[in-house]
């Protein structure tokens, strides 16, 4: 049986990291679970890890640097070619350059879709883009 590769887009570890305020919340961190326990394979594209330094920035040094050392063991680091971010550049369809980013990793590891809160936001994404919702309830 072939195992669910999905790459996790940042507002879901957001969810996760600072238990925020979210519509789905309670998803992205049965999501995450998921992803730890090794029923889905997880994703994170590279420049995750940055946002995610940035937003963290009110914490510590070192409790940031644990956070992102937790979520790459929960996750694999997914990249994209040159040739993908150069593509992305020229994309100004989508209207958040790292959305476009998130579709290019995802599309490098052949991923069965993007999981993110912002769905509309990848309405133009060569890989399908769900909400959390829809993942845990057909995607599964």
């Amino acid at each position: 049986m072939k195992s669910t590769v999905v790459l996790i887009d940042t507002n879901i570890l957001l969810n996760y990291i600072t238990n925020r305020e979210d519509k789905y919340l309670e998803q992205s961190i049965k999501i995450v679970e998921l992803c730890a326990k090794g029923k889905i394979r997880g994703y994170i594209a590279f420049h995750t890890l940055s946002t995610l330094w940035y937003v963290l920035r009110k914490k510590d040094d070192k409790e940031r640097r644990d956070i992102l050392k937790d979520i790459c063991e929960i996750f694999t680091v997914a990249a994209a070619s040159q040739k993908e971010i150069l593509d992305a550049i020229e994309r100004d369809f989508f209207k958040d350059f790292e959305d476009c980013l998130q579709d290019k990793c995802a599309k490098e590891i052949g991923a069965d879709c993007i999981i993110t809160c912002n769905e509309k936001d990848y309405s133009n994404s060569e890989v399908p883009a769900v909400n959390p919702n829809i993942f845990l309830n057909s995607c599964l």
